[in-house]
């Protein structure tokens, strides 16, 4: 059955026009569904009863399942949900101190190919609906709601392709960023790409004030082709140029995603080739620990090369973050509790 949480504001009021009902019947419905979490229809006692029965035949509201939580000694918490055809994925809440951040999968398995993400052990097996993804999050605020917490932040970086899923992604972020949804702030959402260009491109058209994050994780073809098989189809040079055009036609600031892999894309020399390649625009590198895999080989660069890194990039004059470990002492990669579950790893 179909989840409610589906619909956008505008699909919502559609919807609710087409049943015979006045339009602000939509803010009363989002208000119940979002500010007041209900969990079934019967409890919004200011619809008419006969609505109340009609959406009860036609939807339900929480499309999603805890099957198992892990919780880390940092507090970061992995949630694997199971959803109404039996699937699973995997959601990831982390405590900042700028507040509450879940990190939400967009797909069903993931055909990216990255050699070093557990993600790609199983293949993609379809797209998750706006409301499905929508569901990770209400979810997870639920549990929040008993520590008088709210999801700050949202990051579409779990188990997926965010743009291979375009339209679903963009109906989710227009649910929770709604006035009369979770009113989460644009800044405060940010889409992760592999770097699929087409949809690069479109995104930069519509001028939205969602933050657009580059999985790049190598400085050169040569390299990032061995790492991300989607290199071959959108090579460096014509992922750049969209970026390019991204940052001129929405003065947007982006980051890029670098994920530091022991002896591979550590070096000094790769360092300096990062810089050359981004100097100049309006970006900054957020430089990640792996998250180690053993079926995959890749180990994390330790903390003094790592911290060496950072400072090259920073004195050949581009900005850089250097990420913070979390859940190391769970299945914190991507997809790794995903895959213990559906048996493609050791449990």
């Amino acid at each position: 059955m179909q989840t409610i949480y589906d619909l956008t504001p505008d699909q919502m009021t559609v919807m609710l026009k087409e049943l015979g009902q006045k339009p602000y019947r939509a803010k009363q419905l989002y208000t119940w569904l979002y500010r007041k979490r209900a969990e079934d229809f019967s409890e919004m006692t200011d619809l008419p009863a006969s609505l109340i029965e009609t959406l009860k035949e036609r939807y339900c509201i929480m499309p999603v399942k805890l099957l198992e939580k892990q919780t880390a000694k940092d507090g970061t918490a992995k949630y694997l949900f199971e959803l109404q055809d039996g699937s699973t994925i995997e959601t990831v809440l982390m405590h900042f101190v700028f507040g509450e951040s879940v990190c939400v999968s967009t797909e069903v398995g993931c055909s990216m190919g990255c050699a070093f993400c557990a993600s790609g052990l199983l293949k993609k097996q379809r797209n998750l609906t706006a409301g499905e993804i929508t569901g990770e999050i209400m979810y997870i605020q639920k549990e929040l709601d008993a520590e008088e917490k709210r999801v700050d932040n949202v990051v579409l970086m779990g188990t997926g392709e965010p743009f291979d899923n375009y339209d679903n992604i963009m109906d989710f972020c227009s649910i929770i960023n709604s006035d009369h949804g979770l009113a989460i702030g644009a800044r405060h959402i940010t889409i992760s790409t592999c770097g699929v260009v087409p949809k690069i491109r479109e995104f930069a058209a519509g001028h939205y004030q969602y933050n657009l994050a580059i999985s790049l994780h190598a400085p050169n073809d040569e390299l990032r082709r061995q790492l991300m098989p989607i290199d071959q189809a959108y090579p460096l040079p014509e992922l750049m140029a969209a970026l390019k055009e991204y940052s001129s036609q929405n003065n947007r600031r982006l980051t890029f995603e670098y994920i530091l892999l022991k002896g591979v894309n550590d070096s000094d020399a790769m360092a300096i080739q990062l810089a050359d390649l981004i100097r100049g625009m309006n970006a900054y590198v957020n430089l990640i620990p792996y998250n180690e895999v053993d079926e995959n080989g890749f180990r994390t660069t330790d903390a003094k090369t790592s911290l060496h890194f950072y400072d090259v990039l920073m004195k050949h004059g581009v900005k850089a973050t250097l990420r913070t470990r979390h859940g190391e002492d769970i299945d914190a990669a991507c997809g790794q509790l995903r895959a213990k579950h559906e048996g493609k790893l050791p449990q």
